[in-house]
């Protein structure tokens, strides 16, 4: 089995890139349960019009949810749990086995929850944790549901997030404060070397490794969620607001459409396609 440790998001510095490549990738990240911790990966296998592999496979459903687990369908992320609204879910630790889709969750270090998330069986046992676990803001009962062959992101189409740790320490500099790039919850970490030079790559074609091709497809929009410490459970900043005020805008990070798929390792580089 996977045990990735959530505190694995990489944070190196590489040297800035070169004149030829636009970034080099310093991590390669998925979801595998909507606003649960992430699995780090060295590397991954990409196909066209699809998200990662596992990524955003599962998601918590609440009470109110539009979701019809009868003909299941992709559905808006107000249906789920969400880090934005139900902080609590960060004190969770999340390990995940992508070949037998086994998830057990652990709180302070210590397993409280395990089920095979295949089997309705197994998903009654994690519900029945996450019930007891979450507070009354959220509707009860909660679900673990999936989509077959779709992922359970917050867009409709299946694309994948970069985010750019030269962007993060600019960040930091105007926070006055390390910033955790867990927070921005991206599939793709690179580092350009210049900070916010990811916002010219939209309506363009990039190259990730060397076959990999995308569209980047636009900014990606910034909501309460960052200011939660994945660590801590606690929302101790305050960054969107100040994202505005100081960059005129709300984004942090861009959305790619993979157009032609391929193997993509930690360390290779995006290029102009």
């Amino acid at each position: 089995m996977l045990s990735p440790d959530d505190r694995t998001m990489p944070d190196t510095k590489p040297d800035s890139a070169t004149d030829a490549n636009l970034a080099t990738i310093t991590g390669l990240v998925r979801y595998p349960v909507k606003s649960l911790t992430p699995q780090a990966l060295e590397a991954v296998t990409l196909e066209a019009d699809a998200c990662l592999p596992h990524d955003r496979r599962y998601a918590i459903a609440h009470g109110a949810a539009q979701f019809d687990s009868a003909n299941p369908a992709w559905v808006a992320k107000r249906n789920f749990a969400v880090l934005a609204k139900h902080d609590q879910l960060a004190a969770l630790t999340s390990d995940y086995d992508p070949e037998t889709e086994q998830l057990s969750l652990s709180r302070h270090g210590k397993v409280v929850t395990q089920g095979d998330l295949k089997t309705p069986a197994g998903r009654a046992v994690v519900e029945q944790f996450l019930n007891a676990f979450l507070d009354a803001k959220i509707p009860k009962p909660v679900k673990i549901v999936r989509v077959p062959d779709a992922a359970l992101t917050d867009q409709a189409e299946p694309l994948v997030s970069i985010i750019n740790q030269a962007s993060l320490r600019d960040l930091e500099r105007v926070m006055g404060a390390p910033i955790d790039p867990r927070r921005f919850r991206g599939n793709i970490l690179v580092d350009t070397g210049t900070p916010w030079s990811e916002r010219q790559w939209v309506g363009g074609t990039i190259r990730l490794g060397d076959t990999i091709e995308a569209e980047v497809v636009e900014h990606i929009g910034r909501c309460a969620a960052i200011n939660v410490d994945p660590d801590t459970a606690v929302k101790d900043m305050n960054i969107p607001p100040k994202i505005v005020r100081t960059f005129g805008h709300m984004d942090c990070g861009v959305f790619i459409r993979i157009t032609k798929g391929g193997e993509l390792t930690v360390g290779e580089a995006i290029s102009l396609a």
